[in-house]
């Protein structure tokens, strides 16, 4: 390789660098205004813009994985048609890979009431758009740590 390409693609390397840690940060906010923005959709009883953020190949995972938005619209109708929504979650945690195109987002879910009953768990894929959508999602109910703890082995 002539010394002068591989000292131009040492520097193209090491100047991408620092803009990959502040392009991560970006993302990750993006992300968590996504997530936020999703779990609005609930509060909002607005199941087209719910929809609308999941992936043509999104897989749910439920009792059994739902495949798709039709399905994942079909099983979630129900918490759409109460007048009240009948949970809430919000992000804690978010992590995009270092390529941009995949992230995760986690956080607790809660009753109406506030009380945490699960966390959630949302894998996310940067459209060439730019726009983020939902492609793995998964709950589980929430752990009594203490008395998990206290259980003989």
């Amino acid at each position: 390789m002539n010394t002068r390409i591989a000292i131009w693609l040492i520097l193209c390397a090491a100047a991408a660098a620092p803009a990959l840690a502040v392009d991560r940060a970006k993302l990750e906010a993006e992300v968590r205004a996504t997530e936020t923005a999703f779990a609005q959709t609930l509060a909002d009883r607005d199941m087209k813009k719910f929809v609308g953020m999941i992936a043509p190949d999104v897989i749910w995972l439920a009792d059994v994985p739902l495949r798709g938005p039709e399905q994942v619209r079909a099983n979630w109708q129900k918490f759409f048609d109460a007048p009240k929504a009948p949970f809430s979650w919000a992000p804690e945690t978010i992590q995009v890979q270092d390529s941009g195109v995949l992230a995760l987002s986690t956080g607790p879910v809660f009753s109406p009431e506030g009380k945490r009953v699960g966390t959630f768990t949302s894998i996310w894929r940067r459209e060439p758009s730019g726009e983020w959508q939902i492609i793995f999602d998964s709950g589980c109910p929430a752990c009594d740590c203490a008395a998990a703890k206290q259980k003989p082995e």
